[in-house]
């Protein structure tokens, strides 16, 4: 349960956060799985990638419109952490976000290397939430950044228009989302190269 209860304001509507935490990876995997994944589409590199935004858009369109993460954001970061639905952790346990298990977990669960270590300081293999439904891992991702608790952290981000991809891509690095310091910079090349931006401006509401 949280800590606390919180409103955040996104596109003039107000949201009551409720839900468990979740524990991100630490490691600065960003998608680069390359050890543990097959390189996406050999033939035509960025094919893994289209058929991701092809596979995915809908639940994370549909994410935006409950949680207000923009879906372009949400889609760029499972294709740059998962490989493109490639990685093990995705393959194994359709977690596309390297979400921990964390203390509160309940559900299923796989163990892997990562960068935790025991009180020796000896590496010990991290628990990672496994997941029936893709969707659930979808929604996981966006109350990890709306998690009350990381309220000083990531609240911020949900004063910024939804269809500023880029003030959402950089706010990202600056909170410390992920250690590598041009993530930004990947995920807006990602959202560019594949027009994710175009379903930031979805209502819902399209044929």
């Amino acid at each position: 349960s949280c800590l606390a209860t919180f409103f955040l304001y996104s596109c003039g509507t107000s949201s009551k956060f409720t839900s468990p935490p979740a524990e991100k990876v630490t490691t600065d995997n960003l998608g680069e799985l390359g050890s543990d994944a097959p390189k996406a589409g050999e033939g035509n590199p960025y094919q893994a990638h289209l058929d991701y935004r092809s596979k995915y858009y809908t639940t994370a369109v549909a994410e935006m419109l409950r949680s207000g993460v923009p879906a372009s954001i949400t889609l760029a970061q499972g294709i740059l952490e998962s490989n493109a639905g490639l990685s093990e952790l995705a393959q194994s346990a359709n977690n596309h976000f390297g979400i921990k298990c964390g203390n509160d977990w309940k559900g299923k669960s796989v163990t892997k290397q990562d960068d935790d270590k025991d009180s020796n300081g000896k590496p010990v293999k991290s628990c990672f939430r496994q997941y029936d439904e893709i969707e659930t891992c979808f929604y996981d991702h966006s109350e990890f950044l709306r998690d009350p608790r990381k309220y000083n952290r990531y609240g911020f981000l949900f004063n910024l228009p939804r269809t500023d991809y880029k003030a959402w891509a950089r706010g990202l690095q600056t909170a410390g989302y992920a250690t590598s310091p041009t993530y930004a910079e990947k995920l807006i090349n990602i959202i560019d190269r594949y027009e994710l931006h175009q379903y930031d401006r979805s209502t819902g509401l399209e044929n």
